[in-house]
């Protein structure tokens, strides 16, 4: 039975949530606190996280961030849900590490229908979506270690998220290949229903800030006007 763990402190919505989410089968663990989920999220793997982002003590930003970081549910898929409905807050939710963001009031039939796609996505403990048997690689001074999902940029540790990884080994182990923005929803997304080609944009974004010196002229990610993007050929 899989097991989501619903953060939310309204608790009309955390009951209706767990109603459903139990109509499907699926164990839910229930808490109101941003504290109490980082203690919870820290304890046990999961298989979904139904994540409010205004929550008392920790907010939903925080407690997305410190999960991406590390502990057993780095590559956990995260639905973030808030009342705040503006483009804005549903990037800056998506590049703190969610998979999935719907605003309130939202109609039972469509979260479930995420959750289903949420959970379809296919998982692997050791390297976030990368095949455990896949070798290590370095091409210009990014070396990808994916037994132990570890990535060095120019000698130096870079915690990267689970898609932020999946991207950026997929890119670095096809140096030059050009993949539009529909390959890449394919690969670094697999049988997710509800991300859009902006989702690529905004996650580009996100692995630029950790692995470019500069980026507003990326070395190693590069843009392909009207194509796609690809990483710095050899």
């Amino acid at each position: 039975m899989a097991q989501v763990l619903v953060v939310e402190d309204d608790p009309h919505i955390r009951e209706l949530v767990a109603l459903h989410l139990g109509l499907e089968g699926l164990e839910t663990t229930l808490l109101g606190d941003g504290r109490e989920a980082l203690t919870r999220l820290a304890d046990a793997r999961l298989d979904l996280v139904v994540l409010d982002l205004m929550l008392p003590g920790v907010d939903g930003l925080t407690v997305c961030r410190a999960m991406r970081r590390s502990g057993p549910n780095v590559d956990t898929p995260v639905l973030m849900l808030t009342a705040r409905g503006e483009e804005a807050d549903k990037v800056l939710g998506l590049e703190t590490g969610a998979d999935d963001y719907l605003a309130k009031p939202f109609g039972v039939r469509e979260f479930i229908a995420r959750v289903r796609a949420l959970l379809r996505r296919p998982r692997t403990a050791s390297a976030g979506g990368v095949s455990d048997g896949a070798r290590p690689v370095t091409v210009h001074g990014v070396a990808i270690d994916p037994a132990r999902r570890r990535v060095r940029v120019r000698g130096n540790d870079v915690e990267l998220t689970a898609q932020e990884f999946r991207l950026l080994h997929l890119l670095a182990t096809h140096p030059g290949i050009v993949f539009s923005r529909e390959a890449l929803l394919t690969r670094v997304w697999p049988d997710q229903t509800f991300v859009t080609p902006r989702s690529v944009d905004t996650l580009i974004k996100r692995l630029r800030r950790r692995i470019e010196a500069d980026t507003e002229a990326p070395t190693l990610v590069l843009t392909v006007w009207g194509a796609g993007y690809k990483f710095a050929d050899v």
